[in-house]
């Protein structure tokens, strides 16, 4: 008798349990969810994640927030989510330095690829190679010779380590054998501060965050990275098509939860940024900025991030690069 009313009790308390379970994941979001954008505000990641949040947070019914998190080449942000709670509450917008060139680190304190479950893939976008006009090339070739001549005295500025911007000008570097300096930032935006500055001389930019700078005459573009020609700038070659043959890099964007969300959560999550990347006005606005939406499934958003993965692992292998 003892033993059957112990095991009534248990089962009692397991449906309670499953049914607190299910009830919490149907009520999702109670409460305001958080967007970290681990770089600096103002930089490509940081505007695209404003833009979703914007249109998210009435389809969910609750705010969504973004906060920057900078530091570590994108990784402070992305190692706070990741350990946080895995609820659904917390995301964060992750980028090549998660999902491609994690192989870079030899002290990172989590693991993207196992701490981190990706919910979709958000949006992709060419750069563009841009000078400052203090540089005298006019083209790619001309900024070979340049760099030729001036071994380790021209400098390019990126987003931090492992970001899209650094791992786009390693693989220029890689490919055309030049010596050219590094200058990381916390973030896109100071990068970009530093090129119109003249503090430094090269930056692979995001085509929205260039086109106004391309506009006042303060910078000048001598390709674009992808793999054709972007319909914004249609007088700009391609890195491959300027004379550097292969070349290709597209940086791409996740927006990821730790790992234990529940599937209901994270499936939720999927559907309703999947509508806002149909939004008409969003995807407008995106092509004035050279960004295309992506979308799909969270498998989907999986299997590109480890495609992309093993590519720029290749390549961190080849250039023989490391952070410590």
């Amino acid at each position: 008798m003892f033993k059957n009313s112990v095991l009534r009790s248990l089962l009692a308390l397991g449906l309670c349990a499953a049914s607190l379970t299910a009830t919490a994941q149907d009520a999702y979001p109670s409460r305001p969810v958080k967007i970290v954008v681990p770089y600096a505000a103002g930089g490509p990641a940081d505007l695209l994640a404003r833009m979703v949040a914007e249109r998210l947070s009435p389809r969910l019914g609750q705010p969504v927030v973004v906060e920057n998190k900078p530091g570590s080449g994108g990784h402070l942000g992305a190692e706070q989510v990741a350990k946080g709670p895995a609820d659904g509450y917390t995301l964060v917008l992750a980028t090549i330095a998660h999902n491609g060139a994690v192989k870079l680190y030899n002290n990172l304190r989590y693991d993207p690829a196992k701490d981190l479950q990706p919910v979709i893939l958000v949006a992709e976008s060419p750069s563009v190679l841009l000078v400052n006009q203090s540089v005298p090339a006019r083209s790619v070739t001309e900024l070979l010779a340049l760099a030729q001549t001036r071994p380790g005295q021209l400098s390019y500025g990126s987003a931090g380590n492992g970001s899209a911007m650094h791992m786009a000008a390693e693989l220029f570097r890689y490919m055309t054998k030049i010596d050219y300096l590094h200058v990381p930032y916390r973030g896109g935006a100071p990068a970009m501060a530093d090129l119109l500055g003249g503090q430094i001389h090269i930056l692979f930019e995001s085509l929205g965050t260039a086109h106004p700078h391309l506009k006042s005459g303060k910078v000048r573009a001598l390709a674009v990275t992808g793999t054709q020609r972007d319909p914004s700038l249609p007088d700009v070659p391609t890195v491959a098509e300027a004379g550097v043959a292969g070349y290709a890099s597209v940086p791409w964007y996740t927006i990821s939860a730790p790992s234990g969300v529940p599937s209901p959560i994270v499936n939720k999550l999927n559907t309703e940024i999947n509508a806002v990347l149909k939004a008409p006005d969003l995807l407008d606005r995106w092509a004035t900025l050279g960004v295309k939406a992506l979308g799909g499934t969270p498998e989907e958003a999986v299997k590109r991030n480890q495609a992309e993965t093993t590519k720029w692992n290749a390549v961190i292998e080849a250039a023989n690069l490391k952070i410590d």
